[in-house]
């Protein structure tokens, strides 16, 4: 259970650190992916990021931290993002973000939500609903683009259960034992 005011500004500290790590993997990717659908599927969904970056700053400074306070996750799972972001065929960036990375943020989030107390941290509550129905959305529009081009390469299965193994084998993205500067 998360029950300091502490623990709630770490969390949502690593929620928007996640969140321009995200941000920025996409607008790395844009001049290096020579399909048009996918740049500008990515191109809209930077906006996206950066939106949920803002509003977990925001929260941060509400929760006694510095405004727009930021925490990089656990080392483990900072390298599976990296690996995500080292990834050059449009297929592997595509379906590791949309497929792998994002469904697994999202349950982290929704685990937050289970560990949180609705009533008293309300304000991270809503925000993160907020996001969770974006990344469905984010994910529904990926689909929608994979429908329209199915010419598009798609990611390797085994790279894709690989990231998916990295990604799954962090327990807890945040670590409450690291001091705050």
């Amino acid at each position: 259970m998360i029950t300091t005011v502490r623990e709630r500004a770490d969390c949502v500290a690593t929620f928007r650190g996640v969140s321009v790590f995200l941000m920025e993997t996409l607008a790395r990717w844009i001049p290096t992916t020579p399909e048009l659908e996918a740049k500008i599927l990515m191109g809209r969904h930077i906006w996206e990021f950066a939106q949920h970056a803002d509003q977990f700053g925001r929260r941060t400074h509400e929760l006694r931290a510095a405004l727009h306070f930021t925490r990089a996750p656990v080392p483990d799972y900072a390298k599976a993002l990296d690996t995500l972001a080292s990834a050059t065929a449009t297929g592997d960036r595509i379906d590791g973000f949309y497929d792998v990375v994002l469904p697994d943020v999202a349950s982290r989030y929704r685990s937050y939500l289970e560990e949180t107390d609705a009533m008293v941290d309300e304000p991270s509550v809503r925000i993160l609903e907020r996001v969770l129905t974006d990344i469905d959305r984010l994910r529904r529009e990926r689909e929608a683009m994979q429908l329209e081009r199915p010419d598009l390469p798609r990611g390797p299965r085994k790279w894709l259960d690989a990231l998916r193994g990295v990604v799954a084998g962090v327990t807890n993205f945040v670590d409450y034992r690291e001091e705050r500067n």
